[in-house]
């Protein structure tokens, strides 16, 4: 009777749903551009979770359950929506229990073994960092992605300045940009991820990324890449450094010590900021001959 009544309590303390896949390219493909997700690492550390609420995929994240934080995570830009926040933090139990339940839980309810494999409420308190999301609130496409964005499986340990500072004015910069320069034409895919740090750790448990980046992708009817930029910063109070894809790729590749594609190759067009400098340059040329014409 007691074991029903628990299961029962976890079922209405449910909030969502995060399944955990073998394959999320097939599963919730649509959130990477071209289909194809950026580098996957091997190892039993790792797991692929399609992020979903009342039944519907809202993102993508591919989590290590080692250092207890995300990689990275994918999802897609539809325009500024100004959601709400969320004052709860859900944890996925399929993480930690064979066969457990693919919807999120709170943690007001305690299960033998959580928190072996991901990071809990608890490894936050007093330790001077925030629970930094890597899919935002702000990019969110509606307030139910908003509200299934706050799962400990799409944050990392990040410095308070740096959350509320300068990567929090980047968020809402590659917002404003985006909603003026992609969405009208393309369709618009993020990914955003996390390089862990082996020095520091929240609780002895949970790693402190060295670094926060995110690089962005905007594809044509043509399923061909025409903007895309990225950004990689110190977990620190800092501006974070913009990049064109296949720099930030480069860096990525040095600080994870493993090869690494954010998006796949034919995806490096030029980076916005030199795009938007060579359109201006057209235009001026376009204007020249035409004076030259006209006279």
């Amino acid at each position: 009777m007691m074991l029903i009544l628990h299961v029962l309590i976890l079922s209405l303390l449910s909030g969502g749903s995060a399944e955990v896949v073998t394959d999320f390219e097939s599963k919730c493909g649509q959130f990477f551009a071209h289909g194809k997700s950026p580098t996957k690492f091997t190892g039993t550390q790792y797991r692929q979770i399609c992020q979903t609420l009342n039944n519907v995929v809202y993102f993508a994240t591919f989590y290590d359950t080692y250092n207890k934080i995300p990689v990275y995570s994918a999802y897609k830009f539809e325009g500024i929506k100004n959601c709400k926040r969320l004052n709860k933090w859900y944890i996925e139990p399929q993480l930690d229990v064979n066969n457990g339940s693919s919807s999120m839980k709170l943690e007001d309810v305690q299960i033998q073994g959580f928190g072996d494999h991901q990071a809990l409420n608890s490894d936050y308190s007093t330790s001077g960092h925030d629970k930094g999301h890597l899919a935002p609130v702000l990019q969110a496409n509606s307030q139910d992605c908003a509200d299934a964005t706050f799962t400990l499986t799409n944050a990392a340990p990040q410095n308070p300045s740096f959350n509320r500072g300068k990567w929090k004015e980047l968020e809402g910069q590659i917002a404003k940009d985006l909603s003026a320069q992609c969405l009208q034409k393309y369709s618009v895919y993020i990914v955003t991820g996390v390089v862990p740090d082996n020095t520091t750790k929240l609780n002895n448990r949970v790693n402190v990324p060295s670094h926060f980046w995110t690089a962005y992708c905007c594809l044509d009817q043509n399923n061909k890449c025409q903007i895309s930029n990225g950004f990689i910063g110190k977990n620190e109070n800092i501006t974070p450094e913009e990049k064109t894809v296949k720099n930030l790729e480069t860096e990525l590749t040095t600080l994870y010590k493993t090869s690494f594609e954010v998006f796949e190759p034919t995806a490096h067009p030029p980076s916005q900021k030199r795009r938007m400098e060579s359109e201006s340059e057209s235009k001026n040329k376009m204007l020249k001959n035409k004076k030259l014409t006209d006279v």
